[in-house]
């Protein structure tokens, strides 16, 4: 690429749309397509630059409108609202580039309002509320959406087979648990019946290594997971409203036998045999997931896209 041609890109990059430099940026990167296609890391670094740059802060000025009001009455004070930013976790050199794109951000960019009945709390506590998907793209190489969860939404433990998946909270603040498979050790059998009320009996327990069990809290760097590595198998439970931003290469797609499968996870001592109850060092962390149907308590209310339109090319 000539020099006249880089810049070129770059001016023609500038005048898209954010959710278009997005999506641009999604078709170059997963242009191979293919299930466990893995891409390179300058393109993973590429594409999680693109979500903070084009999608991440915009969106705190609505985390902040339904959480803190006071911080969006700061926005006129740049010099105030810089502080505010950095008692975050950002760095410093970032904290002013951060700012510029807040500020210069609008909701309407990725059609969210603070007054989504999505984002409101239920007055139910025994059942998960349901969840909103936002369909923003999709095609056979990667799709691109928008879960939307108000207090207590609860996205289930599932699996992304052969996929590389981008996770962004866009804003608010959920609880993520995540696995990979562990290959080394056997399941032994105990308590089968204890655990498997499902007549149908799935494939037998796996045993699993937690990635992550831990808070996120908008504004926070892009999580990537890989078909066998960054906690492929997550679940996701909302303590305030948020939202999160996926985006999958390739989708799921049940004739190529990418499936959505869900689990249910254990303690390692339920079909371990260990009755001590002590854990070897190389257990710590480990879990049983046992595959079951896709919940009934978890319901997916489709919202359409409200934000600048893409346009395919």
């Amino acid at each position: 690429m000539t020099i006249g041609q880089a810049r070129e890109k770059r001016r023609k990059l500038g005048s898209m749309s954010r959710i278009q430099n997005l999506y641009q940026t999604c078709r170059e990167v997963f242009a191979e397509g293919k299930a466990s296609y893995v891409p390179p890391p300058n393109d993973i670094e590429r594409l999680r630059s693109v979500l903070v740059q084009n999608l991440e802060v915009g969106l705190l000025r609505l985390c902040e409108r339904i959480r803190t009001k006071s911080l969006l009455n700061c926005t006129a004070n740049s010099k105030t609202f810089l502080q505010v930013l950095s008692s975050t976790k950002f760095k410093e050199d970032k904290v002013e580039e951060t700012y510029n794109l807040v500020y210069n951000m609008r909701l309407e960019n990725v059609g969210l309002t603070a007054d989504m009945p999505c984002f409101r709390a239920t007055e139910s506590d025994s059942v998960p509320p349901p969840v909103t998907y936002i369909h923003i793209h999709e095609c056979d190489k990667f799709s691109i959406g928008i879960f939307c969860l108000p207090p207590s939404g609860v996205i289930p433990l599932h699996n992304h087979p052969g996929m590389t998946v981008f996770s962004k909270v866009l804003f608010g603040s959920m609880h993520i648990k995540s696995y990979d498979w562990v290959a080394s050790v056997p399941y032994s059998g105990r308590n089968q019946n204890e655990h498997c009320e499902d007549s149908r009996r799935h494939e037998q327990p796996r045993l699993a290594k937690i990635h992550a069990d831990s808070d996120l809290n908008a504004p926070c760097r892009t999580s990537v997971l890989y078909p066998n590595s960054g906690g492929n198998m997550h679940c996701f439970t909302a303590l305030t409203p948020c939202a999160m931003l996926d985006v999958l290469g390739p989708p799921y797609s049940d004739s190529e036998g990418r499936h959505c499968t869900y689990y249910n996870d254990f303690p390692y001592a339920t079909f371990s045999g260990d009755t001590t109850g002590s854990l070897s060092a190389e257990m710590e962390g480990c879990a049983w997931l046992k595959e079951i149907e896709k919940p009934e308590s978890f319901v997916v209310v489709g919202e359409m896209y409200s934000g600048p339109s893409i346009i395919e090319n």
